[in-house]
């Protein structure tokens, strides 16, 4: 039996001693609009977002989703002066999940997770491994359980 991407999610919380709940969602075209049909503030949605290293390796960057990924602050933190995000393909093969839904939960390879500092102290949803659906845990129990580089690497939305 094929497992579907809630079931790969809720597989890996279970085996981290991470309690999720999985929440059917209806679509929304802002994040305002997403925000406002889970009953949580924009910045309680973290993006999890794929990103390309130079040498061809991926990591996981988990970003409120009130905020913009800082380039350089990532690329510091890393320590690499390229980073870049794949083609919406790439970012599915290499996570087994469509952009939108992609978490670090279940992904069909491990990487490092790297976190802005913002999402800590809180529940947060995020991609759940199915368009449609949100994943709400603790954002604290989430940072350990992959023990996540945690710092300053977003910029306000604004600031573009």
């Amino acid at each position: 039996m094929t497992k579907t991407g809630r079931d790969r999610v809720r597989a890996d919380a279970l085996s981290r001693g991470l309690d999720i709940d999985i929440t059917e969602r209806a679509p929304a075209d802002s994040l305002e609009g997403a925000a406002a049909a889970l009953g949580i503030q924009p910045s309680s949605i973290v993006k999890s977002l794929v990103v390309k290293r130079h040498d061809g390796d991926y990591l996981f960057a988990l970003i409120p989703g009130d905020r913009q990924i800082s380039w350089a602050k990532l690329r510091a933190l890393v320590g690499v002066n390229k980073l870049s995000m794949p083609h919406q393909d790439v970012a599915l093969a290499v996570t087994g999940y469509p952009r939108g839904a992609i978490t670090p939960l279940g992904s069909s390879t491990a990487w490092p997770v790297f976190a802005d500092e913002r999402m800590r102290g809180g529940r947060v949803a995020l991609g759940a491994g199915e368009h449609g659906f949100s994943a709400f845990l603790d954002a604290d129990a989430l940072l350990t359980a992959y023990d996540a580089t945690v710092a300053d690497i977003t910029e306000a939305l604004s600031s573009r």
